[in-house]
């Protein structure tokens, strides 16, 4: 049984932490209660969420007893991070939040600040942001706290991961499936995940699922994931306190069993408690505590109504804080003392900061290269070159360094990684199963939730790693990588932290190859979607060949602080460029490719630009037509890999100027543009650029099934054929001619497509096509 006086110093620091926490909701004055309260004491706007915080106070109270006493590395992960304010106040009473915010230091005019800089103006957010010293997850979305605890947890042995859940987040999707961590944690090589699933009852205004089961049946759920829960309940401190630390020492005691290889369940607790705990119980004859109502601001009415105000400092007073606090703002000695030391205190672990990150040792691309003699007559599956670069990349970093995919890590020509590990496995196998293994560095769950989860917890606490996924689910993490790239932003204003690796995307089976698998897997938008995010974050790659790909995935895997999303297909297409001529043409981030062009020695008469491999083969195909249609007629082929340089420098950090943009793309020349993804994308990017009203993009259209390749093309009006014409329609010398030419391509696109639906295939001219002329490059 725990000593009395350990409980009795818990239930004083869990008090302080609980003052604290109501202050930051409601005062910007009088932090001490020193007069009595007045109306100007009061915030005139009230802002916060009380109802979860007694619970996170209380868990953190209950944990920091421990870590003082035996040491342990802990982070702590709160899922309903709405409860910021009793996260604020935890690091204030442990004094980091003070180092890394001088204005909050450790006494009254501290704690004046951390009540004033809560929910206010030029201060920090409700909910627990990258300001919060300890931090790696924002929560402000629900659902990815286990999921982010869990990649935390890989590859950090020595860490345990506190991961408090709420009964409302239980409900989420991406929570459920995050109770199947038992099945990919490795028991000695990773860290340990306790949660703490925390049944305060009720969501914002409604029961919560999880609150009202039977408990036997919640139990049994937790268990047959792999987890050994432990229920704690009641309303009583005293007795709650008993519970509670009986229950973690349990846990920890079980983890360390874990650690020495004894193979048992996963500890895990269920708290229960009231909403809301220790505010008033009911206000104007409505109960309070224990109700929904705690939820937010209980007392919303307490600067203009005084009995309101009364019940605000009752409140207040009842945690006695004269007994907490000395005169001067300090943490009575007893407190201080509580709490761990040093980089034990959870608001100052080192892994929730990435201090222990170190760049990853990347071998060279070139070993890696397509050897091209000639421009688009040599075919290769561009993911499969990558993943030969990917698996040398591991051997170089055997522990900083993890491959996510919802099962497709094969299916994306990545295989050769799986040369030098195994995918991540800790349940049963069966005989004929391949490559499955405990220590796996290959994570592979059919869920995109969990694979973006996990990776970003293993990079927030500074390792690296990729996402490879189909293109149109990627779509699936749309609300998950807005939050990350915002937590990005954000932690970059904080020198105390330091800049993480980048969340990098290889997203393939890509639109234009999911011919087979029809409309369903057809959706280029993810790429719309993250560009339209803070610039000083986000990046869009298209590389067109395999060459261009090893050098942009190096350049990505080098890079910290940033969202890159790397567009490229995984079928054997064309290749254009050398490997040093690939180095340039990404350095560029696009440039005119003169050897496919018949500008070069005199005016322009049009522009064709393309972007992503498939339509740069179509606007290739198109140019090799129109020399062989028009010879007489100039036109320039221009590649984009980087889309953000099509933005002008004033909305993106990799914008060109006017200037430059203009030299390449020309100022008052026709640009037909074959792009990946939907054509408002490229308008979006390029409406205020010289000539943008002669810009014509075609792009994905929404319009595809199941069909050939060069259908999925026609059908949206991105082939070589219409491509051809688009150009020939926006010259205008070429008017008299185009009723003959336009009748000759439109028929292409005709005898295609009935071969197509008489075969099931392309015409071999469109499937054997090269570049005419190869060894030629002008």
């Amino acid at each position: 049984m725990t000593p009395a006086g350990e409980l009795e110093l818990v239930d004083a620091w869990w008090r302080a932490a609980n003052y604290l926490s109501a202050g930051q909701l409601y005062l910007l004055d009088n932090p001490l209660l020193t007069e009595p309260l007045r109306a100007d004491h009061i915030k005139g706007r009230l802002l916060g969420h009380w109802g979860t915080v007694p619970g996170l106070t209380l868990t953190y109270a209950h944990l920091n007893r421990l870590i003082a006493r035996d040491g342990h590395s802990m982070l702590f992960v709160a899922g309903p991070g709405h409860g910021a304010a009793g996260l604020n106040a935890a690091a204030w009473l442990e004094g980091s939040f003070g180092e890394c915010h001088p204005g909050a230091a450790q006494d009254a005019a501290g704690m004046r600040e951390l009540f004033r800089q809560f929910s206010f103006p030029g201060g920090g957010p409700s909910h627990a942001s990258p300001h919060l010293p300890g931090s790696i997850h924002e929560g402000g979305e629900l659902g990815y706290s286990l999921a982010h605890a869990t990649g935390a947890a890989l590859d950090n042995p020595g860490l345990t991961v506190a991961c408090v859940i709420g009964d409302g987040e239980a409900e989420t999707g991406p929570l459920a499936a995050s109770w199947h961590a038992p099945a990919f944690l490795h028991p000695a090589e990773d860290g340990a995940v306790l949660p703490i699933l925390h049944l305060n009852g009720y969501k914002i205004a409604n029961p919560t699922v999880p609150g009202r089961m039977r408990r036997d049946d919640l139990v049994a759920l937790l268990r047959a994931h792999g987890w050994a829960p432990v229920v704690v309940a009641g309303d009583h401190p005293a007795k709650v306190h008993e519970q509670y630390a009986a229950a973690l020492e349990d846990a920890l005691d079980r983890i360390g069993d874990i650690r020495a290889g004894a193979r048992t369940e996963r500890p895990m607790i269920i708290l229960e408690t009231p909403k809301g705990w220790t505010c008033p119980a009911r206000v104007d004859g409505v109960a309070l505590e224990g109700t929904w109502r705690a939820h937010q601001i209980p007392l919303d009415e307490v600067r203009d109504n005084p009995y309101h105000r009364a019940l605000l400092e009752e409140w207040l007073r009842s945690y006695h804080p004269e007994e907490l606090f000395t005169a001067a703002g300090e943490p009575v000695a007893a407190l201080r003392d509580a709490c761990p030391r040093g980089e034990l205190r959870m608001s100052a672990n080192p892994h929730a900061h990435a201090r222990d990150s170190v760049d990853l040792r990347l071998p060279g691309a070139a070993a890696h290269a397509v050897r091209v003699d000639a421009p688009a007559t040599r075919r290769a599956e561009a993911t499969s070159v990558l993943g030969g670069y990917l698996r040398d990349a591991l051997t170089a970093n055997p522990r900083r360094l993890l491959f996510f995919s919802p099962d497709e890590h094969s299916s994306n020509r990545l295989d050769a990684v799986l040369e030098a590990t195994g995918r991540r496995w800790q349940l049963p196998t069966h005989s004929g199963e391949e490559g499955l293994a405990p220590d796996g560095r290959v994570f592979e769950v059919l869920s995109e939730h969990l694979c973006q989860g996990w990776l970003e917890g293993y990079l927030l606490t500074g390792r690296h790693g990729v996402f490879s996924t189909y293109e149109a689910f990627a779509h699936i993490v749309d609300s998950m990588v807005v939050q990350h790239a915002k937590w990005l932003r954000s932690a970059s204003e904080y020198h105390w932290r330091t800049p993480i690796p980048s969340l990098n995307y290889l997203v393939t089976s890509h639109v234009w190859r999911q011919d087979h698998n029809g409309a369903s897997h057809q959706d280029p938008g993810f790429i719309d979607h993250v560009l339209s995010k803070r610039p000083e974050v986000c990046r869009v790659y298209l590389p067109p060949d395999a060459n261009c790909l090893l050098h942009v995935f190096d350049h990505c895997l080098r890079g910290r602080g940033r969202v890159n999303v790397v567009v490229a297909g995984k079928q054997p297409a064309l290749q254009y460029l050398s490997f040093e001529e690939a180095e340039d043409h990404c350095e560029q981030g696009l440039g005119v490719w003169s050897w496919a062009g018949t500008d070069g020695d005199g005016a322009t008469d049009a522009v064709l630009a393309c972007a992503g491999d498939v339509p740069t083969q179509e606007a290739l195909a198109a140019a090799a037509l129109l020399r062989k249609l028009v010879p007489d007629l100039a036109v320039r082929v221009v590649n984009v890999v980087d889309l953000a340089r099509l933005f002008p420098p004033d909305r993106h950090p990799h914008g060109i100027p006017d200037s430059a943009y203009a030299e390449i793309f020309t100022s008052d020349r026709p640009v037909v543009f074959a792009f990946h993804g939907y054509p408002w994308l490229i308008h979006q990017l390029t409406y205020r650029r010289p000539g943008h009203d002669r810009l014509h993009v075609h792009g994905f259209h929404d319009k595809g099934t199941t069909t050939t390749p060069f259908q999925m093309c026609a059908m949206n009006g991105i082939d070589r054929y219409q491509l051809a014409l688009a150009v020939l329609e926006q010259v205008p010398r070429m008017a008299e001619r185009l009723g003959h030419l336009r009748g000759h391509l439109l028929l292409q696109v005709h005898r295609n497509t009935v071969h197509a639906e008489r075969t099931g295939r392309d015409l071999p001219e469109i499937t054997d096509w090269e570049w005419p002329g190869a060894g030629t490059r002008r």
